[in-house]
Order: C-alpha cells, then structure tokens, then sequence
C-alpha cells in the first residue's frame, strides 16, 4: 500500500470513529433526554409524612469489619444476640447497587427484635472499601462467602435476602460455592433481580426507538451505568430516582429515602460495579440453588422488568424449588422500601415455615 494511501486509510479511520463517537455521545443525549421527559411526566410523590420503619435503627445492631480473600475491608452489621439467639436461621441482608445497609432499615427494625441478622455493605459501598482488585461478579459471590465464613455462627444457617446487585451475588455464589446450599443456606429470596441482561433490558429507555439509536443502545447503556459521575441530592434528582427506581405513586418518604440513599454512594464505585453488571450471566447459577426459594418484583421495575423475575420462576418451578413468586403491584424497583410491611411479611411467613 502506498504511503497516500495509508493517510487516506488512516484519515477515513480517524472520521469514522469521530463519527462513532459523536453518534454515542448524541444517542446518549437522547436517552438521558428520554429520562428527564419521563420523569418530569411523572406524578408527585404523595406526601403523607415520615415512615417509622426507615428510621436508622442505632443501638440495635453491632457494627464489625470483615477481611476478604484479597484483604479487602467490609463493612458489617449484626444484631446484638447473633450468637444467643435461639433461632437455628440468621436473616443475611444483601443490598443491591448504589446502596448500603441502609436499604434495609425496613426490614432490620422489623426483625432485629425477634430473628437474628446480618447485613453488610458491597465493596465500594456504604463504609465498605472499594480495594485495589477488578470488581466483577465473581467477587459478589466469593465476598458473600467472606461474610458467611466470619460471622455466621456455627451450627446456625443462613436465610440469603438479596435485592437487586444483592440477588446477584447470592446467584454468584450459588454458582462458585453450591455445597453450602442446604448445609449453610436454608432458603432464598429474590427480590427486584436478575441473572442476566441487567443493563441491556432495562425499560428506562423507550421501546420505540429509531433504528439507528437500537444499533447503538448497548453502548448507550453501558456508558449511562459506567460514568463516574458525582449524583447531588435535589430537586431534580428526587424526580429521577423516582421514575427510575420507584413506582409511579410512590410516597415522597421513600423517594427523598432513596435519593439520599444513592447520592451518598462513591462515583467511582457505582461506575466499577456498573461496568461489572454489563457482561452479567449466571443463569447456570439458577441450577445450583437446592433449597426453597422465593422470587419477587414489583410490577413497575424499571431496572429489573418482571420478564427477568418470570423467567427465574420458571427454572426454578421446574427444579421444584420455587415456594413463592410474587409480584407487587405499583411497586417500582425499590420494592422492599416501597412495600415494606408487605415484604416484611413475607419474610416472616418464610421464616416460620423453616
């Protein structure tokens, strides 16, 4: 090839990827276009007071530090009779992305009093750190296991509750560490997850877009979960996490809870584990869970749409594992928040049936 035309071949590279990249960034304006559209279109939260249940529940759990296999710190909560407790089952916590173990309150003041539980904070998240390894979803699983290892007392095994990234990471490690079911595990839930496509399948963006913005969503979608952007805490943000993250009537209790929830969370953290989420698939990990389980969602999850939690049902129907699916009608994916005193009894029901 001749040296004209290796500057012609090099110039025609160099414009056609300009091009790509003005085409993603065009399209990624589009989409967060989208979503604004969308979420000033949605109704006010309705505004009827605080919500006892999302007070932090201080003086009632312990706080501790768990090292992993690689030396990584996380943050742990526990309540104050975990190893006294009379209970044969401990009620283990796992908060999805962008949260901390605060996602839980609703759950740990409705239970600390009666069951023993443990929750803790994914690395990057909360007070846990985000340590020097590549976060990937393999690590989900193995960190999961650091915890079981440290603080689940002997003899006692584990009821696994893990929304959104959480249920993940009990997928995960199902998959890496599938003799602790039964054994270590006696049930699990989950809740407003998935196994699989967790970014491409979102329904933040509209179904109906042009052919030559769906050649590009993927990217879109991956850039959207991967930048390390700083979230504040406003007027405007309030509205987005409500059209993302909650159902359309949702309480303003819950939505100033959340926004604040995912505003404290570390930009670089949030876009790591979102890198992370993108080449997700564990369905195989589906296989590995041999105790009884229930699946839940609520009916206006826009991060994780029902069609995932259909499909989980499904498998494990047909593994004959499947004690429950339920569906939350109105509720969006905060779903334990949203529909706390509901999902509470869920967890009681389940509970007392072991």
């Amino acid at each position: 090839m001749k040296s004209t035309d290796l500057r012609r071949w090099g110039k025609g590279l160099a414009w056609a990827g300009g091009g790509a990249a003005a085409l993603l960034a065009a399209d990624l304006g589009l989409v967060v276009a989208g979503i604004l559209k969308g979420a000033l279109a949605f109704p006010d939260p309705i505004d009827d007071g605080p919500d006892p249940l999302l007070i932090d529940p201080h003086g009632r759990t312990r706080s501790s530090v768990v090292a992993t296999a690689d030396g990584t710190l996380l943050h742990v909560e526990t309540s104050l009779d975990l190893e006294t407790h009379p209970s044969d089952e401990v009620v283990v916590l796992v908060h999805g992305w962008t949260c901390s173990t605060r996602f839980w309150n609703a759950q740990v003041n409705h239970l600390v009093d009666e069951r023993p539980i443990i929750a803790y904070d994914h690395r990057g998240h909360g007070l846990s750190e985000l340590g020097t390894a590549p976060v990937s979803v393999d690590i989900l699983g193995q960190d999961l296991q650091a915890v079981l290892d440290a603080v689940l007392p002997e003899g006692k095994r584990a009821v696994l509750v893990g929304h959104s990234m959480g249920g993940m990471t009990i997928l995960s490690w199902a998959r890496q560490f599938p003799s602790g079911m039964g054994d270590r595990v006696a049930a699990v839930v989950l809740a407003s997850t998935t196994p699989r496509h967790v970014v491409q399948e979102q329904r933040l963006t509209a179904d109906d877009m042009p052919w030559f913005e769906e050649l590009v969503k993927p990217l879109v979608a991956r850039s959207f979960v991967s930048s390390p952007v700083p979230l504040p805490n406003n007027a405007l943000t309030s509205r987005l996490t409500h059209f993302i993250a909650l159902g359309p009537k949702a309480r303003q209790a819950h939505v100033d809870f959340a926004d604040d929830l995912i505003a404290r969370g570390s930009p670089v953290a949030r876009a790591a584990w979102g890198r992370a989420m993108y080449s997700l698939n564990i369905i195989g990990a589906l296989e590995a869970i041999s105790v009884p389980t229930i699946v839940a969602v609520g009916s206006e999850d826009r991060l994780t749409p029902p069609m995932h939690a259909d499909y989980m049902a499904q498998v494990l129907e047909d593994n004959g594992v499947l004690l429950e699916y339920v569906t939350y009608d109105g509720a969006g994916h905060m779903m334990p928040i949203e529909r706390a005193a509901e999902f509470n009894r869920l967890l009681d029901d389940l509970l007392h049936s072991l």
